[in-house]
């Protein structure tokens, strides 16, 4: 009986190790819990590496030689392959299943990214520079609503920082003006599409939107290409053409791709603002064109609202 007892005893110890055992290996599974603080300023810092990558257009296309069609199709093609090769890298050769992930949401920010684009381009036709620029800084709080809404929550933090960073680009920019109406209402497109890119970017943040970012500019390509002139094209255009496809505007949608999906869309918008603080910057440091006094006390206000959020900690918890 002793013996049959002891057997007994030393049985229900064993399945009791072996139960504790496989908790350890249940639990060592399991996911870690994400860090929101660390997550939220990865989020900033891509998508501020994103706002600097764009930036550098201006420096860039001053010196090309060929015509608006033709750089928006050079630019374009290298861009599909900056962004291509980094979904073939990211997805680790799964290229078809990265596109077909990407769902509705993905085509709707093809066609976004493409309505925004073109918006910005005609606009300059029918409004000024500062025109597009003020509703270009309108974006971050657009986005901000557009998020809110589907449950996206905003800090208060970031919208006074939105709001200070509205009244800076109004400094640099002199203020709104009186824009035509098609001016108007094309800047605006270009600001709503812009910002529901960012929106759904954040909304479908399960999935890379890198994918969606390379088919926008291929459909740039198709359309820019039947205007283009290959033949003006030089070798230092060629070089220009693929600086601006791969590092502008490839890197900007790949940081753009990581960040926006760590961080609610209105912060992501306020934190793009960086671009036109910085453009004026590299013209003046790389071209000795030094900006006006407006142009650095409004940029000075915009870097510091951008600041001002940077010294937040995570959103609010959201409900998506």
């Amino acid at each position: 009986m002793q013996r049959g007892g002891a057997h007994h005893a030393a049985s229900d110890h064993d399945r009791l190790a072996l139960f504790r055992q496989h908790r350890a290996e249940a639990i060592a599974r399991l996911p870690a819990m994400p860090d929101l603080g660390a997550q939220h300023r990865r989020g900033r810092l891509f998508v501020a590496l994103a706002a600097i990558a764009w930036s550098t257009a201006g420096l860039l296309q001053r010196e090309l030689t060929v015509d608006v069609a033709t750089q928006l199709a050079g630019r374009a093609i290298f861009a599909v392959v900056g962004v291509g090769g980094y979904v073939a890298v990211a997805e680790r050769g799964r290229v078809l299943h990265a596109f077909r992930a990407i769902g509705r949401g993905g085509l709707a920010i093809v066609a976004l990214l493409a309505v925004s684009s073109a918006s910005f381009f005609v606009a300059l036709n029918y409004a000024s520079v500062a025109n597009v620029l003020f509703m270009q800084a309108l974006a971050p709080i657009i986005a901000a609503v557009l998020g809110t809404m589907i449950g996206d929550r905003v800090a208060r933090r970031t919208w006074v920082a939105m709001a200070i960073a509205l009244a800076g680009v109004s400094l640099m920019v002199g203020g709104p003006g009186r824009p035509s109406a098609v001016g108007l209402t094309l800047s605006l497109l270009m600001a709503v599409s812009f910002a529901a890119t960012l929106v759904i970017t954040r909304h479908r943040r399960d999935v890379s939107m890198a994918p969606a970012m390379c088919l926008s500019q291929v459909a740039v390509f198709v359309l820019a290409a039947p205007f283009a002139h290959p033949g003006q094209i030089g070798a230092l255009d060629v070089t220009l053409l693929a600086t601006l496809g791969i590092a502008q505007i490839g890197l900007g949608f790949i940081f753009l791709t990581i960040g926006g999906r760590l961080i609610p869309a209105g912060e992501v918008a306020l934190i793009t603002l960086l671009e036109i603080v910085l453009g004026p910057l590299w013209v003046w440091v790389f071209l000795s064109e030094g900006p006006g006094a407006a142009t650095l006390a409004g940029g000075a206000i915009v870097l510091g609202a951008v600041l001002l959020q940077a010294r937040g900690g995570a959103p609010p918890e959201t409900v998506l």
